[in-house]
């Protein structure tokens, strides 16, 4: 099963790096596949330093600001307690981790993870349909140099659908911000 959340790895300066990432978990989250692009921040982290922590969280605008590097700054954090990274203070819940395999042979890399701390921060707050629409909608915007622009526009006119009738500010936000995105995209092109 694909869980999308939120990575934290260090930066070669120490500092921390968010990226969100979809993993396939494994058992009750006892190991995952992650699956960066070789040319990412998330990849180059794991492969100097090998550990990092996954965030479940209910906020589908940080994910959708993290996803087209909107986010001006990583939200506060605590020192892991099992790896060397940051546990988002935010999350719902985290899962530190050691890469224990890395395949370079694909388009993507694959790192297979085990789950070494696991950390329940706070309540599940849940989604509504406005959050998931946010977080399908960040997911087309990491895929726009891959998909064709009709059928990009055709999938953000649903989405935008849903964000009025069940949003709220937050996903009305992340919304506006990946419609504007998606609108230089088009003008780049």
């Amino acid at each position: 099963m694909i869980v999308e959340g939120l990575v934290t790895t260090t930066d070669a300066d120490g500092q921390p790096h968010l990226a969100p990432m979809g993993p396939t978990v494994f058992g009750d989250f006892a190991s995952f596949l992650l699956r960066p692009f070789p040319t990412s921040n998330t990849f180059r982290n794991l492969q100097r330093h090998g550990e990092g922590v996954f965030h479940l969280t209910d906020d589908a605008r940080l994910i959708a600001f993290a996803a087209v590097g909107k986010l001006r700054d990583v939200p506060p954090t605590n020192p892991a307690t099992a790896v060397a990274g940051f546990v988002l203070r935010e999350a719902c819940r985290a899962f530190e981790f050691r890469v224990t395999t890395i395949d370079t042979t694909r388009e993507r890399i694959h790192l297979t993870a085990d789950v070494v701390q696991r950390h329940e921060l706070r309540p599940w707050g849940g989604f509504n349909r406005a959050k998931h629409a946010v977080i399908e909608a960040a997911i087309l915007a990491t895929r726009f140099h891959l998909l064709p622009a009709d059928e990009i526009a055709a999938e953000f006119r649903k989405l935008r659908v849903i964000v009025d009738k069940t949003g709220g500010e937050a996903e009305h936000d992340a919304m506006g911000m990946l419609e504007r995105e998606w609108a230089k995209f088009r003008e780049g092109r």
